[in-house]
This record gives structure tokens, C-alpha cells and sequence, in this order.
């Protein structure tokens, strides 16, 4: 019993080991959300007023000029790279002809959002990612 008596500060010290411990991972997960998070709302508003800008056009070839520079320019707001996205125009009834009047466009964009901290370390950042896929739709008035 005579030893519990010599343990004098080590509470301090071990709470603070402890909290560190624990705060590290809680932190670096605040971080990685706030950045999906981020993603998601980019990818969001950029196929929301992809969709909007590809409805509108003259063209279809100028709707899909116009929509991925809607969608790269939202991107690059969000500090994405546009090179790590994926995007799709679709169009029905008719995939041929997509401004004809009461047509569906569909506009999806999946991005791939690097986790924040990862070393470039044998390649780990290629597979240390998360996609985020975002869809809009919207029907063609004229």
C-alpha cells in the first residue's frame, strides 16, 4: 500500500495522455466530414445548374459544353479537381433527342474526394478516397 502513496501527479498527466488520445481521432474525423460534407454540396449545385444550364440551351452539344463548365466551375469553388469527377447527361423518353420538348434531362456527377493526411506513400492516396454521387433531373418546357 505504501506505493499508492508516491503516485502524486500522475492523474494530470494521465488524463492528458488520454485526452490526446482521444482528441486526435475525433479531430482528424471532424476534418473528414467537413470535407465530404463540402463535396456534397459542391456536387449538389453543380448538377442542380448543370441540369438547369442543359435545359436551356440552344443545342443539345451546347447544353453539354455549357454543363460541364457549370459543373467543373462548382468544382473548382469547392477545391475539387475537376479531373477526379464522373459526369453523365441522360435523356428520355428519347436518348437521341434530348431537347424535345417534355423530355427528362438527368444530369449525375460522382466525385471522388481524397480523405485528408494521406501520404502519397505507395500509392495510397489513389485508394484512400470516397465518391460522392450527386443527381439532378429536370424536364425540358419548350
Amino acid at each position: 500500500m505504501r506505493w499508492l502513496l508516491h503516485e502524486r501527479g500522475s492523474a494530470a498527466l494521465e488524463f492528458i495522455t488520454a485526452g490526446i488520445l482521444m482528441l486526435v481521432p475525433l479531430v482528424y474525423l471532424v476534418l473528414t466530414l467537413a470535407q465530404l460534407e463540402a463535396a456534397t454540396f459542391a456536387a449538389e449545385g453543380a448538377v442542380r445548374q448543370a441540369t438547369r444550364v442543359f435545359v436551356t440551351a440552344s443545342t443539345e452539344s451546347r447544353g453539354r459544353e455549357q454543363a460541364a463548365l457549370a459543373i467543373e466551375d462548382a468544382l473548382v469553388d469547392a477545391h475539387l479537381s475537376p479531373n477526379q469527377s464522373r459526369i453523365e447527361v441522360t435523356c428520355s423518353p428519347t436518348p437521341t433527342r434530348c431537347l424535345m420538348p417534355q423530355s427528362w434531362i438527368t444530369t449525375r456527377a460522382t466525385i471522388s474526394v481524397p480523405l485528408p493526411f494521406v501520404p502519397s506513400l505507395f500509392n495510397l492516396e489513389k485508394y484512400a478516397r470516397v465518391s460522392v454521387v450527386a443527381e439532378a433531373t429536370e424536364r425540358v418546357a419548350r
